[in-house]
């Protein structure tokens, strides 16, 4: 029973994707979090020298308004009360003080706790404090809070539903509560051989709060690698975009611009993919030792009105191959936006075709397309001809980003993929398709027909992709004997609306339709940003 409850719970948290927007955090938090720069080095001076700082340096007035507290700001034993204290030598002028401080200077604030016993730096957690602990931090002050998810009594997706159900409860009365949870449990079952329970945990921290951190803590300073450590939080971001929508944002952890790792077009890279995915824009640096061209590029408006879009759409894959990833998302007011990764390690041109960017092929090549590049914001109307875009020039692991205009609607158009294995649907001139590596072809680029729910491949535009006793082909035909043929479910599986069945990766490859299970490795998908989403 408990196990079917659990499956239950889960089930509802995944269908939360549908929900109303939740107005708490209506688009995504931008400020400056202590951790992945200073780690326990924590302290009241750093706050202070960071504000002061982003007041004068613009990050403030571009909407870097947020001071987040993280890990260690506390004494190791609570008080006589059961009451956290926070360390005197490191705020020495105590908390409530240096909230107030904060918010006379125009910042809102925000503290780290640990859902378990003790927190991953050994201070005290929040495991049955829960209550006390909240009216403290809102008593002292603060609006948001960052849950880790270290020292549970277990390490069972189940058991960090129940101690992480605690807080929505907690935080839902009085109305007077309301404040920002920032949910990190999935992380703790991100980059496992079977991803089952992180959906699930994914699905509820929906639910629950208004950030998921998903995956591993990007890079601290001054260690590692930190171009391997973005790249690895955008690629597992990349397989979550179901369930982003306005008032929940996948959170592939802190932005590292001073990361000495680095060079300057990685670090542009991040803050311009982290932007073009709706994520949180949270800072972790030496604030008042940054760079004038770095604060040029962390202050970018275009970019920065893209990340804040109250859309809140994240931008997914039209196509991958060894060098390139080419992304694509709607903006609110229409516009589309095409953002394309080199992640090679030389300079490098690709052409992108139109049609891949998700623009009606009726309005390609009549001059109706305007070109704008986020980076200079030059913006270009494109002649009467040409069927593709040429990125010109673009750096080793450097990213362009353009925002489209056209006077035509946009069609769900890009990749789709299992996000386990990352193998994409592969049509071909026979109609045979398969699950294969991606190489950015055409064969590997599908529209979603909204309005009939037909699904083609680039390669074959006059077929749709059906399925025929099991077995999944693309063929001609398909219009006039079956309309909504596939309904894409919150959980991340295609169904077939005929069968029932969902499109399946098979264990030799090959594409079929079964019975739909419980959050298989297999069925779970990755679709077009744009497509319509139905509850689990």
């Amino acid at each position: 029973m408990k196990a079917q409850a659990v499956m239950a719970m889960a089930a509802a948290g995944l269908a939360s994707s549908a929900a109303p927007p939740n107005t708490i955090l209506p688009t995504p938090p931008m400020g400056f979090n202590n951790w992945a720069r200073f780690m326990t080095n924590i302290n009241e001076t750093i706050f202070i020298d960071a504000a002061v700082a982003m007041t004068n340096n613009g990050l403030r007035a571009a909407g870097y308004d947020r001071l987040n507290l993280d890990d260690a700001w506390s004494l190791r034993q609570r008080d006589s009360n059961g009451s956290m204290v926070a360390d005197p030598a490191k705020f020495p002028s105590g908390l409530p003080w240096l909230t107030g401080w904060m918010r006379s200077q125009g910042f809102k604030p925000g503290i780290y706790t640990d859902a378990g016993s003790l927190s991953c730096g050994g201070y005290p957690g929040a495991l049955d404090h829960e209550k006390r602990d909240l009216k403290d931090f809102l008593r002292w002050g603060f609006g948001y809070l960052k849950m880790d998810g270290c020292n549970l009594p277990d390490d069972t997706e189940e058991t960090y539903h129940e101690i992480y159900s605690r807080w929505p409860m907690l935080l839902s009365y009085p109305k007077e509560n309301a404040m920002v949870f920032s949910d990190s449990a999935p992380a703790y079952f991100s980059n496992q051989k079977n991803l089952t329970d992180w959906y699930r945990a994914m699905g509820w921290a929906a639910d629950y709060g208004q950030l998921a951190r998903h995956s591993a803590d990007i890079v601290t300073y001054p260690n590692g690698n930190g171009w391997k450590s973005i790249m690895f939080n955008y690629g597992q971001n990349l397989r979550l975009a179901r369930f982003q929508r306005p008032g929940f944002f996948n959170d592939p952890d802190l932005l590292i611009p001073d990361h000495p790792s680095l060079t300057m077009e990685e670090k542009k890279s991040q803050f311009a993919l982290w932007c073009s995915m709706s994520s949180p824009l949270l800072l972790s640096a030496d604030i008042p030792n940054l760079p004038q061209d770095t604060i040029d590029f962390l202050t970018n408006p275009a970019l920065i009105a893209v990340d804040q879009d109250r859309l809140a759409q994240q931008a997914t894959l039209v196509s991958r191959n060894a060098t390139w990833d080419v992304l694509t998302r709607s903006l609110a007011n229409g516009d589309r936006l095409l953002t394309v990764l080199n992640r090679g390690d030389s300079s490098a041109s690709i052409d992108i075709p139109w049609q891949r960017t998700g623009i009606d092929h009726r309005y390609i090549g009549e001059g109706n397309i305007t070109v704008q590049d986020l980076w200079t914001g030059q913006a270009t109307l494109l002649p009467a001809s040409g069927a593709q875009l040429a990125i010109n020039n673009v750096p080793a692991h450097g990213t362009a980003v353009y925002r489209l205009k056209s006077v035509g609607p946009i069609t769900p158009t890009g990749a789709i993929f299992n996000t386990n294995s990352f193998k994409c649907l592969t049509d071909s001139s026979s109609g045979n398709v398969t699950w294969a590596a991606c190489q950015g072809t055409d064969a590997q680029v599908w529209t979603y027909d909204k309005d009939t729910a037909h699904v083609r491949s680039l390669l074959r535009r006059r077929e749709c992709l059906v399925a025929v006793d099991g077995t999944v082909v693309t063929k001609r035909g398909c219009e006039r004997h079956q309309t909504s043929p596939w309904t894409y479910k919150s959980s991340g599986n295609l169904v077939d609306n005929k069968s029932g069945n969902c499109l399946t990766e098979d264990i030799d490859g090959t594409v079929i339709a079964e019975g739909c299970g419980y959050l298989l490795n297999q069925q779970v998908l990755g679709l077009p940003a744009g497509v319509p989403i139905a509850m689990f």
